[in-house]
């Protein structure tokens, strides 16, 4: 397929690149040739960088660079299209000019997608003759590495247009959400840009600092940017005008705050003008110093209401789903919860109160969503109550750890943030239980153990439990205690997938190392720091970490009990995948679900056949798999294999 991208800036030569790693033609479109060539040299040194990460081989990056091709005549180009992505500046007149000229040039049924954050998608295709076919699809920066597309309707968009452009989407390698209809800023720009002018009111009444602010909402909510630091980020005058434009066609969905247009107004347009609500030093990015205590006393509903008021919105008139909406602020801001499922955890009515508080004070716009006022008075405040915009009442919280399953995945998350989610006795006890009633229940077929919160997996023993224990007897005891939950999860029929985010220390590495599979974050840390308390890693960590990672890699973790990178714990085979912490969730039940497809009794096999063969000579080993290999033909599930392929379907296996 040939693909036209109009527009060789920063957006249009990052969606040329993706588009032509996804294998096909491109060509690329600007006024000038020069602009052109340094779009080509930009794509070739991103592509390098790729190379050199090993995320594609040379003969990829080659590849692609022949699929590029370049022309500064929009109609000659818009002839040989076949799909067209426009990428211009945000200027509506500019790209309904654009648009009148593809409509002109481009051959029946070829697909106009404008790649727009904030401009209506309808507007733009009353240029053409053609609005069906007109669609919009939002690219985040810097396309080649941001995960998340936006594909929006216009009016008269067909269901057709949107199929096709997510697939689209889909063979570049993003993630899609889909906005429903053509309301300012699409799904993800009308909840951020909200909550970016609610903490420039903040500051603006005084009710707080802006490090204060951002404090509380880096700490407390996991953001991994403070809402007035991304507001410099991205540039005042972007987030200022992004603002004024969604006013005039929606004043209901944000408030623009008075300080922003002062800054604009002033050439405080943040990190590039060194000035914003942070001043800044030399080089091309230096993160301001937001003190973790300066946040302590602000109440994040209060700074995060207004953006789950305005999704509860969206979800309410039908703009996107619950999933999208969340899928769309953790894969495009970076949440690591989506908005809504942070609601749930807030708790309804607290939402709803901070909403009537605030409006009480400053006005409508303040006024809860119908919705949100509705679930309040069914009783549907989240968590607490078991339903709100999730279900929660396949969920059961023990002492320690939280235990849900759904569809065919049992969850087992380790519940004491407070405590980086340190092992503690009870805890091990409630893992155990766990894991009994999970192989107990058919329904389930995988596991997946995670940290409650996104600081640590687990940081280890709770070290305050060393205190209470007087004698070595007691302390082989307690060794015991935890090797048993190792080997429980080890020894658990079922697949077990290791969800690791944050802090994966003593002993929650080698329960990460008990596992069958382990996804971690980018940011996560790893190690062994026993011997720096003058001890050994008493949980298997000694036995495991060796047959993972090698006998020679194990010592130089045990014996210098430093941490390790995540990078570095895949690279050493540690850990199997690395994702964005945003796509932890994603990606792990996606392996989930794949493992809960394949057939249970065979799973078990060549998990026993894995765990213990290679604990044997070889010959012992053997005869291991050959009993267990010989075992499996005489289950329904090998049957109902070779049925399924000889038929050509997708099999049905039962565990049986």
């Amino acid at each position: 397929m040939r693909v036209v991208v109009i527009g060789a800036g920063v957006m249009g030569h990052g969606i040329a690149e993706i588009t032509a790693l996804a294998g096909h033609e491109v060509t690329l479109v600007d006024i000038k040739q020069e602009i052109l060539d340094e779009a080509l040299k930009k794509i070739e040194w991103s592509l390098g960088k790729f190379v050199e990460k090993k995320r594609i081989t040379e003969k990829d990056m080659r590849n692609a660079m022949s699929r590029i091709k370049t022309s500064v005549s929009l109609e000659e180009a818009a002839k040989e299209a076949n799909f067209v992505i426009e990428a211009v500046p945000e200027n509506i007149d500019l790209k309904r000019s654009i648009f009148a000229t593809l409509d002109k040039n481009a051959g029946p049924g070829v697909i106009l997608a404008t790649n727009t954050s904030t401009l209506p998608i309808t507007e733009i295709s009353q240029a053409t003759n053609r609005p069906e076919l007109v669609v919009g699809m939002h690219f985040f920066n810097p396309p080649p590495l941001m995960p998340l597309v936006e594909v929006i309707y216009g009016e008269k968009t067909s269901d057709d247009t949107v199929a096709k452009t997510v697939e689209l989407a889909k063979q570049m390698g993003k993630e899609v959400v889909i906005c429903r209809k053509d309301v300012p800023g699409f799904i993800v720009n009308r909840i951020v840009g909200p909550l970016l002018n609610e903490a420039c009111w903040m500051v603006h009444r005084g009710e707080a600092r802006p490090e204060e602010i951002d404090s509380a909402v880096r700490y407390k909510a996991g953001l991994p940017m403070g809402l007035l630091e991304l507001a410099d980020y991205t540039g005042i005058d972007t987030t200022y005008l992004a603002a004024e434009s969604v006013k005039k066609r929606d004043p209901s969905n944000v408030m623009p705050c008075p300080l922003f247009k002062e800054y604009y107004e002033k050439g405080y347009l943040g990190m590039k003008s060194k000035r914003g609500f942070y001043t800044y030093g030399e080089g091309p990015y230096s993160r301001p110093q937001i003190p973790r205590e300066a946040g302590e006393k602000i109440d994040v509903v209060r700074v995060l209401a207004v953006g789950i008021n305005s999704a509860a919105w969206m979800l309410r008139n039908g703009v996107a789903s619950l999933n999208d909406i969340d899928k769309a602020v953790k894969l495009g801001l970076g949440f690591p919860k989506g908005i809504l499922e942070m609601a749930d955890e807030f708790g309804i009515d607290n939402v709803v109160n901070t909403l009537e508080e605030l409006r009480r004070k400053y006005g409508d716009y303040y006024t809860p969503d119908p919705l949100l006022v509705e679930m309040k008075t069914q009783n549907k405040l989240g968590r607490k109550t078991g339903h709100g915009f999730y279900n929660y009442e396949a969920e059961r919280r023990f002492s320690e750890i939280i235990v849900k399953a759904e569809e065919g995945i049992g969850w087992i998350i380790l519940n004491r943030p407070q405590r980086l989610n340190a092992l503690t006795l009870k805890m091990a006890d409630e893992v155990i239980q766990a894991l009994d009633e999970f192989t107990a229940n058919r329904d389930v077929r995988v596991i997946v153990i995670r940290g409650a919160g996104d600081r640590a997996f687990s940081a280890g023993a709770d070290v305050t439990a060393f205190t209470e224990i007087p004698s070595p007897h007691n302390v082989i005891e307690l060794s015991q205690k935890f090797q048993a939950m190792m080997d429980k999860v080890e020894a658990t029929p079922k697949p077990v997938i290791a969800a690791i985010d944050g802090f994966a220390l003593g002993g929650g590495c080698e329960l990460i190392q008990a596992c069958d599979f382990r996804i971690a974050t980018t940011r996560s840390e790893f190690g062994q720091p026993e011997i720096r308390l003058g001890l050994i890693p008493g949980a298997g960590g000694t036995q495991r970490l060796a047959r993972l990672i090698g006998v020679a890699k194990a010592k130089e973790l045990i014996m210098l009990g430093e941490r390790i990178s995540a990078e570095e714990a895949y690279k050493m085979g540690l850990v199997n995948k690395l994702v964005e912490p945003s796509m932890l969730e994603e990606e792990v039940r996606s392996l989930a679900k794949k493992l809960a497809e394949m057939p249970p009794v065979a799973l078990k096999a060549a998990k026993i056949s894995i765990n213990y063969g290679t604990q044997v000579p070889l010959n012992v080993g053997l005869n291991l798999e050959k009993s267990l290999f010989s075992l499996l033909f005489s289950t329904k599930d090998f049957i109902e294999g070779v049925s399924a392929f000889l038929s050509k379907r997708k099999p049905e296996f039962k565990g049986e």
